[in-house]
């Protein structure tokens, strides 16, 4: 049954494509996060282990939430490594050293990329598709990526 909340069939198509690519990356960026935990090496490897790991449990309930905003938009939320890597903005990379301040800058750009994506979805949401349910949820999301980048960034100084 289709949802009646008030967004048109179309609107509501458009903003699920929106969150499939949100979603994407989010899985994205919660691999390169336990790539993170799972092969840091240095002398703060006992502390950025736990650290990567808080990061990732976080990211861990935020692709839910993404998911389950999907499905009660009426959509689907793709579920598969190929989705993943056709819908994602960010990219991989393998490393040649697996310190903390390489993982850290990656992840950091990462969250970066993810907020401006966010930040430029927030007022379309509202403006074209008349979704202002989204909207407030991503402008949410977005402060809680900025967050995370805030404390990443702040292992760099």
């Amino acid at each position: 049954m289709k949802p009646n909340i008030g967004i048109n069939e179309h609107d509501l198509l458009e903003v699920s494509k929106a969150l499939n690519s949100l979603l994407a990356d989010e899985f994205v960026l919660y691999t390169k996060t336990r790539n993170a935990h799972w092969n840091v090496e240095g002398p703060d490897f006992h502390t950025m282990h736990l650290y990567f790991e808080a990061q990732y449990n976080e990211l861990d309930d935020i692709m839910d939430s993404v998911a389950e905003r999907l499905r009660s938009l009426g959509h689907y939320a793709p579920a598969t490594l190929k989705s993943f890597l056709e819908l994602t903005h960010l990219t991989e990379q393998l490393r040649e050293k697996n310190d903390s301040a390489g993982f850290i800058k990656e992840l950091l750009g990462d969250h970066e990329s993810i907020i401006v994506y966010l930040r430029g979805l927030i007022t379309p949401l509202v403006d074209k598709f008349h979704d202002l349910g989204t909207s407030d949820y991503l402008t949410g999301l977005m402060e809680t990526h900025e967050k995370m980048a805030w404390m990443l960034r702040s292992h760099l100084k």
